[in-house]
């Protein structure tokens, strides 16, 4: 007797797509790798490049981005392990979340200095939260290429030493690590060229921000969605997709709208008179005011130029200097043009060089109707000659030129307390200065006010004095530039502006005599300096002297607010 046996028609099981080999998957993640670490280091760098202009000190705010986004990442590395068993999703997640905040992390930050005048804490916190998410995508990565099997089933290609390596060998994992470190290496040297050579010259800092969070977010998402969608379930394949689409949504509009982003801000930081703006190689340039009246000169949002009362210091810093030969003059800085225009007034100057280290400024005061006749056309002289290089290594260059020999240099720089000037404060500039003094030449300083910051000035004067020189100390009551009405927004403890009363100016020579402070024998009719001025300049400045400072040298950077 036969069992009777009852045929089931077969059921329809729905199978997951095999897993891809891991000799698949590696290069295209360590593609995304690449991609991502070239895109968490330009939003690194972003950041220091706006802070630097914005609140100043490049190298305290250097600092405090590298080190908060270096102890995020550890932060984030550890958080990471809380998502090893979504790796998928959560990698898609972090990697849409850190397009989003890198990507608008420069337009954040400029809106916040634009409209609340303080972004610091801005910074510190898009420092943390950019290194939280970096430091997450390489143990999500690690969790998600361990899974993978080191060959394919269906094809039965062999692996190392033609087997599969077991789940957990070290020295897989070992290789893995190693193949991860090194492409997210070369993505941060790429992404960190890629910064000042390509992004900023091309898109400019805003812009550029949000087109690396687009590439950022597409990045992430495309890897997990086509080489790790095994991984994902529905509803995680829908929140990936959401959220990455959400991001390039939001930074597609604001790419878009930028540029009104843009003049709106920059009518807030200085105001409805903005006649040019420009971003040269090495800075952005505003020249502010209307059809009537002097304009306003701003570079990296400090104010350069006052055109109310500019000649209240060009005057004070070019004049005391001619007191004596001075048929050959050389500017270091002065692209605007102004202390030439003082030096021209001069019958007996034969020859003015202007050594300024950013064309896009000279090119401006050349061209702008209303800066050119402000510095009175003196580009436009056949006596002057404009350098554009970097004034420390032109000096060091052209030190060994007996022709080059000037009876007058006149340092025409920015506060000593920016650090970008630093270095042309420090005893190895002073000491390449005095090479291409002539005999009985002199050198004249500005050194920031001597009233409100007198460490800073007092230490220009040390370093002067450890360079051979004998110096005559004096300021002149006025705006600061930098400090005078506009985006440099720099305040006392209880929150109210401050505005330093003078500028501090160093005339020295080379030996152990003071220079006399006078007025040359043929000096013009000035508008707000007079002899009789004068010993009451030096007496204004000797009020705030402090003793036994040491030398600022290139080593041993010593300005500081």
């Amino acid at each position: 007797m036969t069992d009777p046996t009852v045929t089931l028609p077969p059921t329809r099981v729905r199978r997951r797509p095999p897993p891809r080999p891991r000799d698949t998957v590696r290069w295209p993640v360590l593609a995304v790798v690449f991609v991502c670490a070239a895109c968490g280091l330009v939003y690194e760098l972003e950041l220091v490049a706006l802070a630097s202009y914005l609140v100043g000190d490049s190298v305290t705010q250097a600092s405090v981005v590298l080190s908060v986004m270096v102890f995020a990442m550890g932060l984030g590395s550890l958080l990471a392990k809380r998502l090893r068993c979504r790796a998928a999703v959560g990698f898609g997640l972090v990697e849409g979340a850190l397009a989003l905040i890198g990507g608008t992390s420069a337009l954040v930050l400029y809106a916040c200095f634009a409209w609340l005048g303080e972004s610091r804490g801005v910074l510190v916190a898009f420092s943390l939260s950019i290194g939280v998410l970096i430091g997450a995508e390489i143990p999500l990565l690690m969790s998600l290429i361990q899974r993978v099997p080191e060959r394919s089933v269906s094809t039965g290609r062999p692996g190392r030493a033609g087997r599969p390596a077991p789940a957990g060998d070290p020295d897989d994992a070992a290789g893995t690590v190693a193949d991860l470190f090194a492409a997210d290496y070369v993505g941060a040297l790429v992404g960190g060229l890629a910064f000042p050579f390509l992004l900023l010259p091309w898109l400019g800092q805003l812009t550029g921000a949000l087109v690396t969070g687009a590439v950022n977010a597409v990045a992430g998402a495309a890897l997990v969605l086509w080489f790790f969608r095994r991984d994902l379930t529905a509803r995680g394949r829908a929140l990936v997709v959401g959220v990455n689409l959400a991001v390039l949504g939001v930074l597609a509009t604001a790419t878009v709208l930028v540029d009104d982003f843009e003049e709106a801000a920059r009518r807030a930081v200085y105001g409805e008179r903005v006649r040019v703006a420009v971003h040269t190689d090495l800075q952005e340039v505003v020249v502010t005011g209307g059809r009537e009246g002097p304009p306003d000169l701003y570079l990296d949002g400090r104010l350069r130029v006052a055109g109310d009362d500019e000649h209240r210091y060009h005057e004070a810093l070019v004049h005391p200097a001619m007191n004596g030969p001075h048929a050959r003059v050389l500017v270091v800085g002065g692209g605007d043009g102004l202390a030439a225009r003082e030096v021209l007034r001069y019958a007996g100057v034969r020859a003015v060089t202007v050594v300024e280290i950013d064309p896009g400024v000279v090119r401006l005061a050349r061209t702008d109707p209303a800066l050119a006749a402000l510095n009175g056309q003196a580009f436009r002289d056949p006596r002057v000659r404009v350098v554009h290089a970097d004034a420390f290594n032109w000096l060091r260059s052209s030190a060994g030129r007996v022709q080059e020999r000037y009876d007058v240099v006149i340092s025409d720089l920015p506060d000593p307390g920016i650090t970008p000037s630093t270095k042309l404060y420090a005893q190895e500039f002073y000491g390449l200065a005095a090479r291409v003094l002539a005999d009985g030449g002199r050198l004249v300083v500005h050194a920031g006010p001597a009233l409100d910051r007198p460490r800073a000035y007092w230490t220009a004067d040390a370093t002067l004095r450890a360079a051979g020189y004998a110096t005559r100390p004096y300021s002149t009551g006025g705006r600061a530039p930098g400090f005078a009405a506009g985006p440099d927004r720099a305040g006392r403890a209880d929150g109210t502006r401050r505005e330093p009363d003078d500028w501090g100016f160093l005339l020295a020579v080379r030996g152990s005599r003071p220079p006399a402070l006078g007025l040359a024998p043929d000096a013009p009719r000035l508008r707000s300096l007079a002899p009789r001025d004068l010993p009451a300049a030096a007496r204004r400045a000797e009020r705030t002297r402090i003793d036994g400072l040491p030398p600022s040298t290139l080593v041993h950077p010593r300005y500081g607010h």
